[in-house]
């Protein structure tokens, strides 16, 4: 056998073996348009898609524009991850873009955004033609969240197949609000230890013959408030207020994270950012647009207390599509507007709050008929939990470099008996325990972990 034939033969194992290994993913179930808090909006140029994987749980949202708009983006913060935002900040006035992709996996999630550009060629929507004018180049923008470390145990991502599903149902005038797409795995409030669950909103208006959409992701640092300045959302200490606002936890750093205001589980969940899409009929300039960009960017931070911090990467995407030749209403009053619509977006993205079950004497279940239920049970190549049967029933460890929520890595954690055959952990933010035919899952419902047993 000569040389050339047995180098063939070795990219050929090494190129089976890059693919065997390349997409592991591709075997998880996806969930399509999930949800039944839903927006419904009367504007057919605009259509989204999302696409989950529940095993994460993480996912994606794609807002689709049946005709090339214009866009002007503001990017905030100081961890942003976003696709071509270099050639949009050069401010050409063309319609080019296709797609905008809000997505988790942190930058891993950059894969989605260019998976739904390759799906508009691959679909023959969009060409390779660089030079066409108008331009038949698919352009599709977009940017991520972090929804890694404490949000879940596992490093699923979300990846091209799961953008390109997100694109290829995406459907007109329906956004799903609350933990889906996006904003599947995010939370707010960190910087405090409110660590609330989040996700994604939106909010239609229509002035006259100007339309305004405004679509966003939040997982931010701060706290979301309403238009009182109260705290929407908030795993808070009972010692806190009841009427708590933004002011009182920002007045009361760093001490809101020591005793005096009871353990705040203190250390902050620091990677966030809230992605936002601001959208109008109206044409508008490159400078007028990006304005508009900046403007509602501005006024986020009525909603979102603290906003743009170091460890936020707060993009905005601000798109016209068009299709209103005349101005109707000034720049100005229309960056004014939108602001008020993305507040809207904002607060419609909480999503109802976990519910933790209730102790039924304060103590663990000892039964040894149980004792089934001890064994390891595996979640991802990160985190593995043991159950053992302890001298007051079970407990529960995790294995490795990392806690599994309340359950610790360093020593046993007690499971104490609740309601409808679940167990909770006492803790700052509890953690919610049910077994399964071979399983465990943590936190049972919208964010749950399933770990399978092992032995």
């Amino acid at each position: 056998m000569n040389l050339r034939v047995i180098s063939f033969l070795l990219f050929a194992a090494l190129a089976t073996n890059i693919s065997a290994d390349a997409s592991p993913q591709d075997d998880l179930p996806i969930t399509i348009n999930s949800g039944t808090d839903v927006l419904n909006f009367d504007w057919p140029q605009i259509s989204v898609g999302t696409a989950e994987y529940e095993a994460g749980p993480t996912g994606v949202t794609v807002i689709r524009f049946s005709e090339k708009s214009l866009v002007a983006m503001d990017v905030r913060g100081g961890g942003p991850g976003t696709i071509n935002a270099p050639y949009v900040e050069l401010g050409y006035d063309l319609k080019e873009l296709d797609a905008i992709t809000l997505t988790g996996g942190s930058w891993y999630g950059l894969e989605a955004v260019t998976g739904v550009a390759s799906a508009l060629k691959d679909d023959g929507v969009r060409d390779g033609d660089a030079f066409a004018y108008p331009s038949t180049f698919a352009m599709s923008l977009g940017s991520v969240v972090f929804d890694f470390g404490s949000r879940r145990l596992n490093e699923i991502y979300p990846d091209k197949r799961l953008g390109q599903a997100a694109y290829r149902n995406a459907v007109p005038g329906r956004f799903a609000q609350g933990a889906h797409g996006g904003g599947r795995s995010t939370v707010t409030g960190s910087l405090f230890g409110c660590h609330a669950k989040s996700g994604q909103g939106a909010a239609f208006r229509e002035y006259g013959d100007v339309k305004i959409a405004a679509f966003t992701v939040v997982n931010a640092l701060g706290v979301i408030v309403d238009r009182d300045g109260r705290v929407v959302a908030c795993q808070a200490k009972n010692e806190w207020p009841d009427d708590l606002t933004a002011s009182d936890l920002m007045n009361n750093l760093p001490a809101i994270r020591e005793d005096n205001w009871g353990d705040a589980q203190s250390a902050p969940e620091a990677r966030n950012t809230t992605i936002s899409v601001i959208v109008t009929n109206q044409t508008l300039s490159p400078q007028d647009l990006k304005r508009l960009a900046v403007q509602v960017q501005s006024s986020i931070p009525r909603a979102i207390q603290p906003y743009s911090t170091a460890f936020d990467g707060d993009v905005l995407y601000a798109v016209s599509t068009a299709e209103l030749s005349e101005q109707k209403i000034s720049a100005i009053d229309l960056g004014v507007l939108a602001g008020e619509v993305m507040w809207d977006a904002i607060l419609n993205s909480v999503p109802a709050q976990p519910v933790i079950p209730q102790p039924l004497d304060g103590k663990t279940r000892n039964d040894p008929n149980w004792r089934h239920l001890t064994g390891q049970y595996r979640f991802s190549d990160e985190v593995s939990v043991e159950i053992v049967l302890g001298e007051h029933g079970l407990e529960a460890k995790a294995l490795g470099d990392r806690s599994a929520f309340a359950i610790s890595n360093e020593e046993l954690t007690p499971l104490i008996a609740a309601e409808n055959d679940q167990y909770i952990i006492d803790a700052r933010h509890p953690t919610v325990v049910a077994f399964r035919s071979g399983e465990l899952v943590l936190n049972p419902g919208r964010w749950q972990q399933v770990g399978i047993k092992t032995n």
